[in-house]
C-alpha cells in the first residue's frame, strides 16, 4: 500500500480523534472542537462545555492531556469555571512576509484559526473567547475579553492556564529558582533572565517558586517549546510544577504572572483587550525548532512603516569586560578604530559617558568631561562608524529624560541605545518597553535592552527594538565558570528559540575548560578560537556587539572571518544538533552561505553534505581547531579549497570546539 501525505494526515486525525474521544468520555461527555495544523499532524482540541479545557496530539500520540484553561478575575469572576459554548468560527491563512532582521527574509505563515467565543455561567454570563492557530511548527492560543456594559476594565488576579504534559519527560528550564537572592524579587519573578537551562525532568523542576521560559522537553512523540508571544499591555508568563496527584504518570505546569509592584494584582486591562499568546513550539527533531518563525509570526506586524534606517551589523564595544578600559576620548577613538579596520558600522559608548549613573541628577544628555564628544562624534563619521550610547534605564525613566535625549540623539546621528538593568517584566515594565521602543523609532534610534526579559515579538512589531539580552552571556566569564560548552551549546535550542539574544560573542583569549581562569584580566573565554567564531553563525542577533579589546583582535587567527560574517540572513537550515551537545547550522545570505558548528566539551566528527549549495562550484574559506586546539585552545587552522553540492565535509570538532565556513559561487 502506498503511504501518500493524505493518507498519514488521515492516520494522525483519526488517532487525534480517539485521543480525543477517551479525553471526551473523562470529561463526562463534554462536546469538543477540534483545530488541525495544515498538515493535519498536529492537533489541539477543546472541551467546549463545563470546565474549559484542552489537549494536544503529534502524529496521533498526546503531548498535552487535559489542560485547563481560564482567567480568574477580581469581583470572584473565574473564566472557564463552567462555560456555555456560544460558537466556533474556523478559518485559514497564508500569506508571507518580508523580515529583513532575522533568520529569514520571507517568512511564510501558514495556520489555520478556531475562534470560540463562550459565556460563563459561574459569571453572570460574561462573555470571553479563545482564539486558537495550528501551524505545521507548533500550536498557540490566547483569551480575548470584549467590552462589557458594566466596566471597560478589569483587573486579572490569576491565569489559570495550564500544561499537562502526559509524561515525566527530559526537559531544560531556565534555572530561575538559583538566582542569587540579593537579586531577586517578589517572590522569584524578578532578575535579568540570565541563567542556564540543565537538563533534568518536569517532576524535578519546583513547586515553590518559578521556572523561566522558554521551557523545552522531549515528549514520546515530538520536542515541544512552551514560551509566549505578542506580550503587549500584560504581564510576563512564567511557570510552575503542580503537585503530583497519586498514581499519575504526567507532570502538569501551570501559568503564572508577573505580579504588579503595587500589589493590586498581575494585570489591569482596559477592554477589549487581547492575552499575549500561549505558545507550543512542536518540531520532530530539536533543530526544526530553531528553524521556525513561531514567535514572529504571532506576533503583531511591524508599526514602522519604513524601517530602512534600521541596519543591522557589528559594533565594538568599549567597557569594563576586556580589561581595564577608561572611560576617555582616546579608548573610544581605539574602539572606533576596530570597527573601521574591521568594517563594522558600529561602535557602542558604555556606562559612565554622562557620568555616575542611577542618580538623581543623573542626566543623560550631559556628557563626561573626560569625553570630547565632538571630537569623537567627528573621528567615527569620518571612519563610517555610528555610536550607540548606553543608559541606565532609572536615568532614562526619571522626569522622562527620553523625550528630550532622545531627538538630541538623532541630532547627534546616534545609531542606538543599550538601555539596561530592568530586570522585571510586570505589566507596568512591559509597557515601558514598547514606550521606550516607540519613543526611540521616532527619533530613529535602535534599541538593544539589557538586564532584560526574552523575546516576546517585539522584535517584529517595532523592529528598532532589535535585540536585547535576557541571556547569560559571554560577561559572566568574567567571575564565573557557568559559561560552559555545554551552556553555549544549549542555548540555541531554548533561549534562542524565544528571539535574538546579544550574547557578545567574540572573546579571543580563549582556553580550555580545564585551563579557564576567572577574575583575571584581560577576560578569558571558555572554548577554542573556532567555536568562539561559530558563534557568530549559530547564534542570532542583528546587533552583534564584539566583547574583545582592540589588541586581542586584530592581526589574531580568525579575525578576518569576523570581517565578512553576516548578522542577519535569507535562508537558516539546522543540518545536526542535539541539545547541550553539537549543532551545525548553516546559513545563506545573498547567494553566500555560511556554516557554523559547535560541540560540548566532547570532542567529535560530523560529516556535514554540501547539498544544500546550488550547482556549479564554490569557493570554500573554511576555519576549524587544529589538531591541539583542545589543549591550546588559541590554535586554529584555515584554508581554502573549492567545492560541489556533491562534497561533504568531516567537521573535527575538538573538545569545546567548533568550525566555521563561507561558501562563495565560483563565476564561470
Amino acid at each position: 500500500m502506498k503511504t501518500t501525505p493524505r493518507f498519514l494526515r488521515f492516520v494522525a486525525a483519526l488517532a487525534a480523534v480517539c485521543f480525543s474521544l477517551g479525553c471526551t468520555l473523562a470529561a463526562a461527555g463534554a462536546p469538543t472542537e477540534t483545530l488541525a495544523s495544515p498538515d493535519g499532524t498536529i492537533v489541539v482540541t477543546v472541551s467546549t462545555g463545563g470546565r474549559l479545557s484542552y489537549h494536544v496530539t503529534v502524529d496521533g500520540q498526546p503531548v498535552l492531556a487535559d489542560s485547563r484553561l481560564g482567567l480568574r478575575l477580581a469581583g470572584g469572576v473565574e473564566l472557564g469555571r463552567d462555560v456555555a459554548f456560544v460558537k466556533a468560527e474556523h478559518a485559514e491563512v497564508d500569506s508571507t512576509w518580508e523580515n529583513p532582521f532575522g533568520k529569514f527574509s520571507k517568512v511564510r505563515d501558514h495556520h489555520a484559526e478556531l475562534l470560540l467565543t463562550f459565556h460563563e455561567t459561574s459569571a453572570g454570563g460574561r462573555m470571553f473567547k479563545v482564539l486558537l492557530s495550528a501551524f505545521d511548527d507548533g500550536v498557540a492560543f490566547r483569551y480575548i475579553l470584549p467590552m462589557t456594559k458594566d466596566a471597560g476594565e478589569v483587573v486579572v488576579e490569576d491565569e489559570l492556564t495550564e500544561f499537562a504534559f502526559t509524561g515525566n519527560n527530559v526537559c531544560f528550564a531556565g534555572d530561575h529558582f538559583q538566582t542569587p537572592p540579593d537579586h531577586d524579587l517578589h517572590g522569584g519573578f524578578a532578575g535579568s533572565q540570565e541563567w542556564e537551562f540543565r537538563r533534568r525532568r518536569l517532576a524535578d523542576l519546583p513547586e515553590d517558586t518559578v521556572t523561566g521560559l522558554p521551557l523545552l522537553t522531549q515528549t514520546p512523540a515530538a520536542w515541544v517549546a512552551v514560551t509566549e508571544a505578542d506580550l503587549l499591555d500584560w504581564s510576563g508568563m512564567w511557570l510552575s510544577r503542580a503537585p503530583a496527584k497519586p498514581g499519575a504518570t504526567g507532570v502538569t505546569m501551570y501559568a503564572r504572572l508577573a505580579p504588579s509592584l503595587d500589589g493590586q494584582g498581575l494585570v489591569k486591562a482596559t477592554l477589549p483587550h487581547s492575552t499575549p499568546w500561549r505558545v507550543l513550539m512542536i518540531g520532530r527533531e530539536p533543530g526544526r525548532l530553531v528553524e521556525s518563525n513561531l514567535v514572529l509570526n504571532l506576533s503583531t506586524p511591524s508599526q514602522i512603516e519604513d524601517p530602512s534606517w534600521i541596519k543591522p551589523g557589528l559594533m565594538a564595544w568599549d567597557h569594563w569586560w576586556s580589561g581595564d578600559t577608561k572611560v576617555d576620548t582616546a579608548t573610544i577613538k581605539q574602539y572606533i578604530q576596530l570597527a573601521a579596520d574591521m568594517g563594522w558600522p558600529y561602535q557602542l559608548i558604555d556606562w559612565h559617558w554622562y557620568g555616575e549613573p542611577k542618580r538623581t541628577d543623573s542626566d543623560i544628555t550631559k556628557i563626561d568631561p573626560a569625553i570630547d564628544m565632538d571630537e569623537v562624534r567627528r573621528f567615527a563619521a569620518e571612519r563610517n562608524v555610528r555610536l550607540w550610547l548606553w543608559l541606565y534605564w532609572t536615568d532614562a525613566d526619571q522626569h522622562d529624560a527620553y523625550l528630550k535625549a532622545f531627538p538630541l540623539y538623532e541630532q547627534w546621528g546616534i545609531a542606538g541605545v543599550k538601555i539596561d538593568f530592568m530586570d522585571r517584566d510586570d505589566q507596568v515594565m512591559v509597557n515601558w518597553y514598547e514606550k521606550m521602543t516607540r519613543a526611540a523609532a521616532a527619533s530613529h534610534l535602535m534599541i538593544n535592552f539589557h538586564g532584560a526579559f526574552k523575546p516576546t515579538g517585539l522584535n517584529r512589531t517595532w523592529p528598532n527594538q532589535i535585540t536585547r539580552e535576557g541571556v547569560m552571556g559571554n560577561e559572566y566569564n568574567k567571575w564565573s565558570t557557568r559559561v560552559t560548552p555545554e551552556h553555549k551549546v544549549t542555548l540555541p535550542f531554548t533561549r534562542f528559540l524565544a528571539g535574538p539574544a546579544d550574547f557578545t560573542p567574540g572573546g579571543f583569549l580563549n582556553r580550555s575548560p580545564a585551563k579557564f581562569q576567572t577574575k583575571v584580566s584581560p577576560t578569558q573565554v571558555q572554548g577554542t578560537r573556532a567555536s568562539e567564531l561559530a558563534l557568530f553563525v549559530v547564534y542570532d542577533s542583528p546587533i552583534g556587539c564584539v566583547c574583545d579589546h582592540p589588541d586581542n583582535i586584530r592581526g589574531q587567527p580568525g579575525a578576518d572571518f569576523l570581517k565578512v560574517v553576516p548578522t542577519v540572513w535569507d535562508e537558516t537550515r539546522v543540518l545536526d544538533g542535539a541539545v547541550g551537545e553539537h549543532i551545525v547550522t548553516v546559513r545563506r545570505s545573498g547567494g553566500d552561505w555560511f556554516l557554523g558548528a559547535l560541540t560540548n566539551s566532547d570532542g567529535r566528527t560530523i560529516p556535514v553534505k554540501l547539498d544544500f549549495l546550488g550547482a556549479g562550484a564554490w569557493k570554500l574559506r573554511w576555519w576549524h581547531d587544529a589538531a591541539d586546539s583542545g589543549d591550546n585552545a588559541e590554535h586554529l587552522e584555515a584554508e581554502e579549497r573549492t567545492v560541489t553540492a556533491k562534497d561533504a565535509l568531516d567537521l573535527r570538532l575538538a573538545p569545546a570546539g567548533g568550525t566555521v565556513a563561507h561558501f562563495t559561487p565560483v563565476k564561470s
